[in-house]
């Protein structure tokens, strides 16, 4: 038998689309990174100074450098940053320490400056805080003997507040107890607090661009806020007019196009072999589901603190779970459920893309579940640990909590890190036969890219340290905060749906591949400059906020594309049902997908926008309206995608007689009313009134606890409980029982190949051509004048190898 095996192998398949679309991404990432590396490099050698030692007139040493450091490391393994917060980040329940420190020390030198006589002691006040003696040659700064007073009664101040016996502020009792722990924390604050009034040297603003508001030395927005704040609302009514103008234009070729080829037939449950990787994915959506319900529960329990300080119902919480475990534990679960619903939805879709999947996957697939629920072990026990902060436990990776939205400690940061990482190999690993056959613009290597990102720019924040530079640490962990969850995850979310799309026989090949492409230039092109929104205040040059303001206002114009496209999006489904000879098995799947665009557009889109003009942000940070935006966006948008993706991949692992479809309905509609009764009872209005009182009253009233706990703020939040309710009851726990269906009843793996990117059946030659990039050979016409066709050899090398064993002829 003559072997031609090699002149049967296929080439690559050619880019399905113009180059255009690529050169148009790279334009797009080479700008945009470019940018950020000139931005990196300004934060490093432009941002607020930390002198090496502060000192009074006389010379005597107030704190140094070190101490400074020190005090920023307790802030954060206490888990301080999840209490208040520092230059406007962190939690909103504490105050913010830089504005209250400002606050309580501009108080105390006006009373110092009265008793000594001086004549306009407002005056003389402004005048000495405003005054920058900060001597870059000898990395010293000079206070004056009123500014070290200050700080010795507000260190007074501090060690009564942490050192309280009971719990009265939602704390643990005696939080922080030792004289050197308190004076290295306050040395924290001040610093913090001398860089927000301080004059930048040759301008007339601060370090912070005069944040925080505070009449009291003179804190006004600057020009620059004012002026970028216009020019970002010029941006984004340009860019919106750009964008319809291309749309009217080019609407026919652009947006989600159905696959108007031949009729089709759904492939329904129960049809669709499923790989034992595949079901090892139920584990891991249960595993899901149940950290949804704790960290739902445990943000309960953060919002009952806001009406009950010193008590649940009752029942002194504070004493074992107090309010910053809570919303670190809250924080952290919202990222690790969501997570890891997308990586196994990546392990579930690989073997589809691929056409097969490699020995011994699943085992795989199940080690990387354990290594999560290591890390989230990890999360549970070293937070705690580093709250309650025992000796034994200080400056151990195991127990040392960091900053807010990376608390994760040290080890199990780099654990999860090296995780994400091992999961991407899994990926590959998974599709490489597909990846060798296809252009390196192609979906296959478009959803390797973006897998790529997931583990790559999370690492980022391992730059982050607790020791670093506050501005560096919040530049590199905003690349978490912001590029990783907001554009990264975004792009990675639309690849998926995009193939899901592909499989179903619902959009053709070529316009899935448009799709992902206009995404990344529309998200990336705002995404990438538009991070630095999040550093207007934290220290960096005016040109972070310059930047910032205007690419951030571009990222709504994605949004608005998305919302236009929103009903064709909505009609895919329907319309191949419509010529399908079987139901479409995935709706409330694409109605969960569908919820995503609609909280995209507002909590992402609108609310988001709210919060980061430069002028309302100036008032508004760390109020009710971020902690609304970050609930439209993250809940609304990474969370019901992470539902959704698990419901598409449940209606196969799950029997089709024990498909819970009542359930599926109420757990869509429960969620989603849940969350907007959440947002629109409670957080809108009340961050509304806060902003308001913020503009009126000051900023540090609007943050106290005195102004959060005034009674028409706490009927607001008694408000929100129904939705709450709603949310937990019916929301999850429906959700929880068809993932416990998906492990209990599963169907048998039984296959290890299948037909590549097709959970459908009879198509016409032309629509399997375009799906695979082989020309098919037809085999006849059925009774109902459809001609099918059939693939020739596969491309596949394990395939070929099989079909030799088997004798196929060549």
């Amino acid at each position: 038998m003559i072997d031609n095996r090699e002149a049967r192998q296929p080439g690559r398949n050619e880019l399905a689309i113009s180059k255009g679309w690529v050169q148009g991404v790279a334009l797009v990432f080479i700008f945009g990174f470019f940018v950020m590396g000139v931005l990196a490099y300004r934060t490093y050698t432009a941002s607020m100074p930390q002198p090496q030692q502060v000192v009074g007139e006389a010379g005597e040493v107030v704190y140094t450098g070190e101490e400074i450091t020190n005090g920023q490391n307790i802030f954060l393994t206490r888990g301080l940053q999840q209490y208040g917060s520092i230059v406007g980040h962190g939690a909103y329940l504490g105050p913010d320490y830089t504005a209250e420190y400002l606050r309580l020390s501009s108080v105390h030198i006006h009373e110092q400056l009265v008793q000594a006589g001086v004549q306009d002691p407002q005056a003389a006040t402004v005048e000495m805080q405003r005054t920058n003696r900060y001597d870059e040659s000898s990395d010293t700064l000079v206070l004056t003997p009123e500014q070290v007073s200050a700080f010795e009664s507000i260190t007074d101040h501090y060690a009564q507040f942490f050192g309280e016996p009971t719990t009265k502020h939602g704390l643990v009792a005696d939080k922080i107890t030792d004289p050197e722990d308190i004076h290295d924390l306050t040395a924290f604050f001040s610093w913090t607090a001398w860089a927000s009034a301080a004059e930048r040297p040759g301008l007339d603003y601060s370090y912070t661009n005069n944040w925080p508001p505070e009449p009291r030395v003179d804190n006004h927005p600057t020009a620059d806020i004012l002026v970028w704040s216009g020019i970002s609302l010029v941006a984004l009514l340009a860019g919106l007019g750009i964008l319809f103008g291309i749309y009217g234009r080019w609407s026919s070729n652009l947006g989600w196009k159905g696959n108007d080829t031949s009729s089709l037939r759904f492939l329904q449950p129960g049809e669709v072999g499923i790989t034992p990787a595949q079901k090892s994915t139920a584990w891991f959506f249960l595993v899901v589901s149940v950290l949804f319900l704790i960290q739902a529960t445990v943000g309960a329990a953060v919002e009952h603190y806001r009406v009950e300080l010193e008590g649940f119902f009752g029942f002194d919480l504070a004493q074992i779970f107090p309010f910053n475990l809570a919303r670190t534990w809250h924080v952290q679960l919202s990222l690790l459920w969501t997570a890891a619903a997308f990586l196994a939805s990546a392990i579930f879709l690989a073997p589809i893309i691929s056409g097969r999947e490699p020995k011994g996957q699943h085992y795989l697939s199940y080690g990387l579940l354990g290594a999560l629920a290591l890390v989230v072990a990890g999360m549970f026990g070293g937070t705690a640990i580093s709250i309650y902060g025992p000796d034994w436990a200080e400056g151990s990776i195991f127990f040392s909590q960091q900053w807010e939205y990376l608390d994760l400690p040290r080890f199990f940061q780099i654990l999860l890190v090296i995780g994400l990482f091992l999961w991407f190999l899994i990926i590959v690993r998974a599709i490489r036969s597909r990846l060798r056959t296809e252009s390196k613009f192609n979906m296959p290597w478009l959803f390797t890219y973006a897998a790529l990102a997931i583990p790559a720019f999370y690492a980022v924040g391992l730059l982050a340290m607790n020791t670093v530079h506050l501005t560096v640490a919040e530049f590199w962990r905003f690349w978490v905060v912001h590029l990783w969850v907001e554009d990264f995850l975004e792009l990675f979310t639309t690849v998926m749906v995009a193939y899901l799309f592909v499989m179903l026989g619902v959009v053709r090949r070529k316009i899935a591949i448009q799709i992902i492409f206009l995404d990344v230039i529309l998200y990336s092109a705002g995404g990438v400059i538009g991070t630095m929104h999040h550093l207007y205040f934290s220290g960096t040059p005016v040109e972070h906020m310059a930047l910032g303001a205007v690419f951030s206002a571009l990222e709504v114009i994605p949004l608005t594309f998305l919302t236009i496209e929103a009903w064709t999006f909505l009609q895919l489904g329907a319309r191949q049902e419509s010529r399908s000879s079987a139901p479409f098995p995935h709706r409330w799947a694409v109605m969960f997908l569908v919820a995503v665009g609609f909280w995209n557009f507002l909590g992402a889109g609108v609310f988001g926008f709210l919060v980061n003009l430069p002028i309302v942000s100036y008032y508004q940070i760390g109020t009710a309206l971020t902690a609304n935006h970050a609930h439209g966006a993250m809940m609304g948008v990474y969370g019901m995608m992470a539902v959704g993706l698990a419901m598409f991949a449940l209606r196969y692992i799950i029997p089709p007689d024990r498909w819970p479809d009542r359930l599926a309905r109420l757990s869509f509609w429960s969620l989603n009313i849940g969350l907007a009764w959440m947002m629109f009872a409670t957080l809108l209005p009340l961050g509304t009134m806060q902003l308001w009182a913020s503009v009126n009253q000051g900023y540090y009233e609007a943050r106290t606890l005195a102004y959060l706990t005034q009674p028409g703020n706490l009927v607001i939040e008694w408000m929100r409980m129904p939705g709450d309710v709603l949310f937990l009851i019916g929301g999850i726990v429906p959700f929880i029982w068809i993932t416990w269906l998906g492990v209990r009843y599963g169907v048998r793996a039984t296959v290890t190949s299948m037909e590549p990117e097709t959970l459908f059946v009879v198509e016409s030659a032309s629509a399997l051509e375009d799906r695979t990039g082989r020309a098919a050979v037809p085999v006849g016409t059925p009774a109902g004048g459809e001609e099918t066709a059939q693939l020739p050899p596969s491309r596949y090398a394990s395939d070929r190898r099989r079909e030799d064993e088997e004798g196929t002829p060549s």
